[in-house]
């Protein structure tokens, strides 16, 4: 197997954690990245040679073009990066503020966008490149309390859509993966609560959010798997044609599957009323 380098943001803990710690047991080497070096250091010591630290902020897209300058600095180029730094808000839309939803938007959308464009030249200049974005269920159908933070995993999957087809020329690929509830810590840590709770959202939002702390601990998603399949998609030798998707357990395949169901419904409904309105 022909080691690969690799870029992941958001490698401190969570998926991030788990797939860097996979991705150096199998041999590629890693630049992770995190907003406090100390949280990743035990993983310079478990590679030495093959895992490096960078400090970042992802909204800071400065940031952004030198962590990926870094990166091909220390690893003499980069064939993949691994978009999985991202947190969840949690709330109605008329209990987050606006900074909230801004700061969600940017790190879950335009912060990944940033680090897309600032690998694409290193990428298309070797002809040869994968993006993986974590996506998020809530993407396919989404939930009351997630507007801002689904909403913005679904910009980042349509964006992919077109960064896959203007770079494909060039032997960049790019795969959304969409992972349903998995045993991480992104409930217990990764999500920050809207800053002006309403009392009339509690049915909605606010029941969202106690069934979210009642999973928390109890998802089926494995992530040592889940990691494994990642690591599979972003090996050439192993998948040598990524999808533009790939979903993550039975909660994803049949919440995908139920938004197909729900489309071809609309479709139909709407068929009529919709075709009429061509010249």
């Amino acid at each position: 197997m022909t080691p690969l380098r690799v870029l992941v943001t958001g490698a401190s803990s969570g998926f991030g954690l788990c797939l860097t710690q996979t991705l150096l047991s199998r041999g590629h080497r890693v630049v992770a990245t995190s907003r406090s070096k100390e949280a990743i250091s035990p993983l310079l010591a478990s590679a030495p040679g093959n895992a490096f630290s960078f400090q970042m902020d992802l909204t800071n897209s400065d940031q952004c073009r030198d962590a990926v300058a870094f990166t091909a600095a220390q690893l003499g180029g980069i064939d993949v990066l691994v978009n999985n730094a991202g947190y969840g808000l949690i709330g109605a839309l008329e209990e987050c503020t606006e900074e909230q939803i801004s700061q969600n938007i940017a790190t879950n959308f335009t912060g990944p966008l940033a680090l897309i464009r600032a690998v694409i030249p290193e990428m298309r200049a070797q002809r040869f490149g994968r993006v993986v974005n974590m996506g998020a269920a809530a993407a396919i159908i989404n939930y009351p309390g997630f507007a801002a933070y689904g909403g913005a995993k679904a910009a980042l999957e349509i964006a992919s859509e077109a960064v896959a087809l203007e770079c494909a020329p060039f032997g960049i690929s790019v795969t959304t993966v969409i992972p349903g509830p998995f045993r991480t810590n992104f409930i217990g840590k990764g999500m920050v609560k809207a800053a002006n709770p309403i009392a009339e959202y509690a049915p909605t939002s606010g029941k969202f959010a106690t069934l979210l702390n009642t999973i928390n601990g109890k998802q089926p998603g494995d992530p040592a798997k889940a990691a494994a399949a990642i690591a599979t998609l972003i090996d050439p030798e192993q998948t040598p044609k990524p999808p533009a998707r790939l979903f993550l357990g039975k909660y994803a395949f049949g919440k995908a599957k139920k938004k197909i169901e729900n489309l071809t419904a609309e479709l139909t409904a709407s068929e009529p009323t919709g075709l009429a309105t061509d010249f």
